[in-house]
């Protein structure tokens, strides 16, 4: 027979992940919020009003507990306190409600909610909805076209009437942009049966990642890192393809090569850090883990996002051909969507065949769908991983293979700030690979091997 726990008892770094809830409708600075550090047992709230059924919704949904409360049992929400334990924080959340958990033989305990008696926490309160993948619609009147050695861009766009918006050098690819949907259809086949075009494809746009939760406090400082001249065989780089990166402070923007931009200038809100930013220091911080701190890595920051909210599988597979031709052997992909691109494909199989390592995203809808570019073979999918489980949120599928921490604490303009998902964990891992090849001075092939040894994973998909 189950026996029953206060929840103040409860181990509450049983999961590794903050969570930042938006309680007050929409997301903004006047939005109630809830961060839940797990990872550090603290928990910070200021929360002027919220409904009690949409908090317990949260709780479900991050920790994967069965919430049952007490049907029809009201409480507005009202707290405000930084940096207590989980329990001491529940009791101010629930005020005279009470609470307990249930543990259970081979699944998630059942956390009970109620006001009369623990018999009468009857009704199951459902997790709330886990955040769509990002989604990569077609750009309508857009094509993507690789031309055959030798081949002119501009009498083909000339005889199709199409503009050309967008070129990588070397790739011979090119961004044509046609009058209307309709338009670009006819163009397709036209461009089809003319030798001198390699292939055509459509363009996907790809949504922006999610900016990171403010932090109340805690008690990890910035990533203490040292510059180190590079080894007689080349400085390791680690390209960063993401929204741009902002100056890191702490001394370690010295860690930053030029930025490179494919997409105009970001334009950033100097009061945030960016989701490149965030990728940056969280690389930082598994590479100071990783080389005790003296190490020689640096990133090369490849902005494809620029003032945009979203960016292109063109703009991508551009920034990716940037980052390479800047000396990165390993390029992390903390993005993406569900749209799997032909031409994005094979500009990352052309990369690879010349001894390219890919670290990707595997996504954050908590599903089993193919999440691009971290789906394809050649890219290593990362997922994200919480006390060794995988974390509530993490995509997980057998085209998966790795698992890191999906939770990193980082600093702006002095400031802490919490980046949650599978972006982290990748993030983590091209930090990992990257540092043991400095601090061993092995090959890249030596390295893949440690980390297939230390984070590789098997992730099957849910039944």
């Amino acid at each position: 027979m189950s026996r029953l726990i206060p929840l103040t008892r409860l181990l509450a770094a049983r999961l590794a992940l903050p969570l930042l809830l938006l309680l007050g409708g929409v997301a903004g600075y006047g939005a109630d919020t809830l961060n839940w550090q797990t990872s550090q047992n603290r928990v910070s709230a200021d929360i002027k009003s919220a409904e009690l059924r949409q908090l317990l919704e949260q709780i479900a949904s991050v920790t994967g507990w069965q919430v049952y409360v007490e049907p029809e049992l009201q409480h507005k929400v009202s707290a405000k306190f930084q940096d207590l334990p989980p329990g001491e924080a529940l009791h101010l959340l629930l005020g005279d409600l009470s609470f307990a958990l249930v543990p259970e033989t081979n699944r998630q305990p059942r956390l009970l909610v109620f006001r009369t008696t623990v018999q009468q926490a009857t009704q199951l309160v459902p997790p709330a909805a886990k955040p769509a993948a990002p989604q990569g619609k077609v750009i309508p009147d857009e094509l993507i076209v690789r031309l055959k050695p030798g081949a002119q861009i501009e009498e083909v766009a000339r005889l199709l009437g199409a503009k050309v918006i967008g070129r990588i050098d070397g790739l011979n690819a090119y961004r044509l942009q046609f009058e209307d949907a309709k338009a670009a259809d006819a163009a397709r086949e036209q461009l089809a049966a003319n030798p001198d075009v390699a292939s055509v494809d459509s363009n996907y746009s790809m949504d922006s990642p999610p900016a990171p939760g403010r932090v109340g406090a805690t008690t990890l400082p910035p990533p203490q890192l040292h510059l180190k001249p590079p080894p007689d065989n080349g400085r390791i780089i680690i390209g960063l393809v993401d929204m741009a990166v902002q100056p890191l402070g702490n001394g370690l923007d010295a860690f930053l090569l030029k930025q490179v931009s494919v997409a105009g200038a970001a334009n950033a809100d100097p009061t945030i850090p960016s989701h490149g930013t965030s990728m940056a220091e969280t690389m930082l911080r598994s590479l100071q883990a990783m080389t005790k701190g003296d190490t020689s890595v640096q990133i090369l920051p490849v902005d494809v996002y620029g003032s945009n909210p979203n960016t292109s599988t063109f703009d991508l597979a551009s920034g990716i051909t940037q980052a390479v031709n800047g000396g990165a052997k390993i390029i992390n992909l903390s993005l993406g969507s569900e749209s799997d691109s032909t031409f994005l494909h094979s500009v990352i199989q052309d990369a690879q065949a010349k001894h390219v390592v890919f670290i990707g995203a595997a996504g954050n809808s908590g599903g089993t769908a193919p999440f691009y570019p971290a789906a394809y073979p050649e890219v290593d999918a990362v997922t994200a991983l919480d006390q060794g489980r995988l974390a509530p949120y993490a995509n997980r599928g057998n085209w998966v293979s790795f698992g890191a921490p999906g939770t990193s604490i980082i600093y702006y303009n002095n400031q802490p700030w919490s980046v949650v998902g599978t972006s982290a964990s990748a993030a983590y891992l091209s930090g990992a690979i990257s540092g043991y090849m400095d601090a061993t001075h092995c090959s890249l092939d030596k390295a893949q091997s440690f980390i297939r040894n230390n984070f590789g994973v098997t992730v099957t998909p849910a039944k």
